[in-house]
């Protein structure tokens, strides 16, 4: 199919949708930790094998998973038409991205340059960083800002704590080679023992730009970052096991490997970000009312926020009521809890196979700027979190900075 006919694929499916792409689940698998299998897939579809477990869905994804065992399409999102799958999102975007994000948005914009997803590991993921622009700029790969929400009513697992940055006296002496000998030895996790942990509450989240050290805890989370997947990862046990050191070369130049060995890692780190003593109440989110878009039928609350990289909203619709939604530009949604119809197209929470669903959808800039009615047709709350992608929301709540 060339580009042309892609367009016209795009124009079609957007005028049969209205404005509003259907889009099939995305799975993405990971061999270094295994699933906390709590993304309501049936028992025997998480092993994928020598590739792992099925540890992450993606949403809307314009960019593929970075894996050691390489699957052709891994992680991009589809457009759904008819119950089938035609083109990928990222294919729709390239070919016509002014249809989807509006002609000013892709004038100035490369892509929808985000990134959502549920992350679900049964244990607490390792030790590691994600590279800075300076950094990922030398292998050919992007930045990766990022932040986390935990939702309601899920079990919040073994190890339900965040590990984040270093301990201030690191940062504040210089001494950053005190990380360097676990990771020449490459046996334990007692890197962490340089780190603070912070509890995972459900309902709230954190903010983490590149550059900074983390450990993510074991609750189910929902990610909205930078469309990358650059990592380096610095904690050799992981779940009981030690992982492929190669993970700690992930995305650092050959020739920096060869001329600073492990400590190459280290000059890719955030180390003023990495040892701010009010790292918590610098990072940490909780759910922010937007008054202005309270109706009798829901209301809306920032749950992504303190940069304008990407934001994301938590809409919730109350029983038998409706909702008039009007954005700024282009998003897509994942239907988190409940039933309902999106501007007529009807959305279902955990209604998905391993091909289509009925909880996610991309809503086009044209579409996403007009009035949309969103209606509740069951007994509980409809709840919709939406996201959206770089400069969409430039006046999104900002964290007051706290300095020592």
């Amino acid at each position: 199919m060339d580009t042309g006919q892609k367009r016209k694929l795009v124009e079609h499916a957007i005028e049969q949708g209205n404005g509003i792409l259907r889009l099939s689940p995305a799975w993405v698998a990971r061999n270094f930790l295994a699933s906390g299998r709590r993304m309501g897939l049936p028992e025997t579809a998480y092993d994928a094998g020598p590739r792992g477990t099925l540890a992450e869905r993606w949403l809307a994804a314009t960019n593929q998973a970075d894996n050691e065992i390489s699957v052709e399409d891994e992680g991009l999102a589809y457009i759904d038409m008819d119950g089938q799958k035609t083109i990928t999102l990222k294919e729709a975007v390239e070919s016509n991205g002014a249809a989807i994000m509006g002609r000013e948005y892709a004038r100035t914009h490369e892509g929808l340059g985000r990134l959502a997803k549920i992350f679900d590991y049964a244990d607490r993921l390792p030790y590691h960083v994600h590279q800075m622009k300076k950094d990922a700029d030398r292998v050919g790969r992007k930045p990766k800002e990022e932040a986390y929400y935990f939702p309601e009513g899920v079990d919040m697992g073994i190890h339900p704590e965040t590990f984040f940055g270093v301990h201030p006296w690191i940062a504040d002496q210089k001494q950053y080679d005190v990380l360097l000998p676990y990771l020449v030895e490459w046996n334990s996790d007692r890197i962490l023992k340089h780190s603070r942990a912070y509890l995972q509450i459900a309902g709230e989240g954190f903010h983490l730009p590149a550059g900074y050290l983390h450990a993510p805890g074991s609750a189910l989370t929902i990610e909205l970052q930078e469309d990358s997947d650059v990592f380096a990862h610095l904690q050799a046990l992981v779940g009981g096991k030690i992982i492929s050191k190669e993970l700690l070369f992930k995305d650092v130049h050959p020739d920096d490997r060869v001329r600073y060995g492990e400590a190459a890692v280290l000059r890719q780190i955030d180390w003023e970000g990495c040892g701010d003593p009010y790292f918590y109440e610098n990072h940490h989110l909780e759910p922010q009312p937007i008054p202005e878009t309270q109706q009798a039928g829901g209301e809306e609350s920032w749950i992504f926020y303190n940069t304008t990289k990407f934001s994301g909203k938590r809409l919730v619709v109350k029983p038998g009521m409706t909702y008039t939604s009007l954005d700024r530009g282009v998003y897509n949604i994942l239907v988190w809890q409940g039933q309902g119809l999106y501007d007529g197209h009807a959305v279902q929470a955990g209604q998905f196979d391993l091909e289509t669903c009925q909880d996610e959808l991309l809503i086009t800039h044209a579409k996403a700027t007009t009035p949309i009615p969103i209606q509740n047709t069951g007994s509980t709350d409809l709840v919709v979190l939406k996201f959206f992608g770089p400069d969409v929301n430039p006046d999104v709540p900002r964290i007051p900075v706290y300095r020592a």
